[in-house]
């Protein structure tokens, strides 16, 4: 039987494991669930909507002196109830991103994060430079930081194909992960006839761009070359990953990049954005070209020098497929927030 402090309640938001709903903090939230399960946590799991003014108090239902986690989008929107309850619960916010690295972030959710991480007593950051973010803006205290980074499965090695020109691009079609930045950048190879490229992702999350992102795309020639699959479920994403030789990751911000690590678990090379955490995920170096964010001709560049030099891409799959066995699991995870939560029973 588990014991009566191992009882953790984890405040996520609704639908966190909702397969049209992917996201990398939802598929965080659900994989560390399920390894504190499997380290001896009874974990409580309590899904609460985002911007209700009906939402219920998600932590009314932890008993006094109980270890609550609680996923940062979460606590960002209701700043009142950590403060409220900081008094009695032993609270550990999990933040996957500072609410001010998008550009047109919402003050309310800047102030909300703000008075959130105050009173929690840990903060869990998937990512160093996330930590240092936190600590930089005075978020919250570098001693109470502690550093969980995401992990990947381990996964049989892609296949691809011989000629090197299988790109992918995995995540929600949005403006932070910068696809219209990767369009752009095909665009100038539109006369290179060896590549296509699979977006996978929502295209229904940030609609407008999405569709002007496909728009451009369809001006520059490119639409018999680019397949937007939409949300795959986790088959389907296998599939894609399979078939992949380089996975592009031209985000704008990110704290990790779950997508980059997932990549080269399976042995595939990736180019993406110099951006956020991204280079803690992008390793190691040998195995990944790094280019500035939003510079759609940096990326052609790259781009074009691994789809023009063979001996690139054979030293770069060959990196990856070395390191993938080595890399970090979700298991090594659960252990980093088993141990922060551990430390406050």
């Amino acid at each position: 039987m588990t014991a009566p402090d191992s009882t953790v309640w984890f405040v996520v938001p609704e639908g966190f494991d909702d397969p049209q709903r992917v996201s990398g903090g939802n598929v965080y939230d659900q994989r560390v669930s399920g390894e504190l399960r499997s380290l001896g946590w009874d974990v409580h799991v309590l899904p609460t909507s985002v911007g209700s003014s009906r939402r219920p108090d998600p932590l009314e239902a932890a008993p006094d002196g109980d270890l609550v986690l609680v996923d940062g989008l979460i606590a960002t929107r209701a700043p009142s109830s950590i403060e409220a309850a900081a008094g009695r619960l032993r609270i550990i916010v999990l933040a996957h991103m500072a609410a001010g690295a998008f550009d047109d972030s919402d003050p309310h959710a800047i102030d909300g994060e703000r008075r959130a991480l105050a009173r929690a007593h840990r903060v869990i950051a998937t990512s160093e430079w996330l930590r240092g973010e936190l600590a930089r803006h005075e978020l919250a205290r570098p001693e109470r930081i502690v550093v969980a980074t995401p992990g990947s499965d381990e996964a049989p090695p892609a296949a691809g194909s011989s000629t090197g020109g299988s790109l992918l691009c995995v995540g929600v079609v949005a403006s932070h992960k910068g696809q219209d930045t990767l369009v752009e950048a095909l665009a100038d190879l539109s006369t290179n006839p060896t590549w296509t490229c699979t977006f996978a992702g929502s295209v229904t999350t940030d609609r407008a761009f999405a569709e002007r992102t496909a728009a451009d795309a369809t001006a520059a020639g490119l639409s018999r070359r680019i397949n937007w699959t939409g949300v795959l479920d986790a088959r389907e994403l296998g599939q894609a990953y399979s078939a992949a030789d380089v996975l592009v990751a031209p985000s704008r911000t990110e704290s990790y990049g779950i997508a980059v690590a997932d990549a080269l678990s399976r042995g595939i090379p990736v180019i993406a954005s110099d951006v956020g955490g991204i280079p803690e995920a992008a390793q190691p170096p040998e195995a990944v070209m790094l280019v500035p964010p939003q510079d759609g001709e940096a990326l052609a560049s790259a781009l074009r020098e691994w789809l023009e030099d063979p001996a690139r891409r054979a030293e770069m799959s060959a990196a990856a497929r070395r390191a993938a066995p080595s890399r970090r699991r979700w298991s090594d995870t659960a252990r980093d927030i088993h141990s922060a939560l551990a430390g406050l029973r």
